[in-house]
């Protein structure tokens, strides 16, 4: 039986989940560098891993909570659509490095509002305003890998 492209393949808590898409394109536009490469999504607190040629400040970490927290109080919309791969190409700022090899032509991508696109296989909540407050509880950058830790308020 095949499974559904719009049903999530993946065991996420969707709140936290929808957090890290906005953490991703918050740091795609703020620092200029890739989605993270290394998540880990866990219901009470989570990590990502981003490459940065310098280590942020603490008014630039401070900026990127203040931002995520700003998306999420606009109560965006979080949809999911099968799109072909060549559609999903054509979408400005899509990054389909990440895909795998056995991904093929159909692909669920994931928009949050007109914030965030992206390929994705997750929980997402229906609207950011499920996420609750995003807070920064560490961070560290060692050899150009910048680690955010992170949790959610309610």
């Amino acid at each position: 039986m095949t499974q559904d492209l719009f049903t999530p393949k993946k065991d996420y808590f969707a709140p936290m989940h929808t957090a890290e898409h906005v953490l991703n394109q918050t740091m795609v536009r703020l620092f200029g560098c890739a989605r993270s490469k290394n998540a880990h999504i866990e219901k009470n607190k989570s990590k990502c891993d981003y490459f940065l040629p310098s280590s942020p400040t603490q008014q630039q970490m401070d900026e990127v909570q203040k931002q995520v927290n700003g998306v999420l109080s606009r109560h965006l919309p979080v949809t999911a659509k099968n799109l072909s791969r060549a559609k999903a190409e054509q979408i400005a700022g899509l990054d389909l490095s990440k895909l795998p090899l056995d991904a093929g032509d159909t692909l669920r991508v994931v928009f949050v509002g007109d914030y965030d696109a992206c390929p994705c296989i997750g929980a997402h909540v229906e609207n950011t305003s499920e996420v609750g407050r995003f807070v920064i509880s560490s961070w560290d950058w060692q050899d150009g890998r910048l680690r955010i830790r992170f949790k959610l308020e309610h």
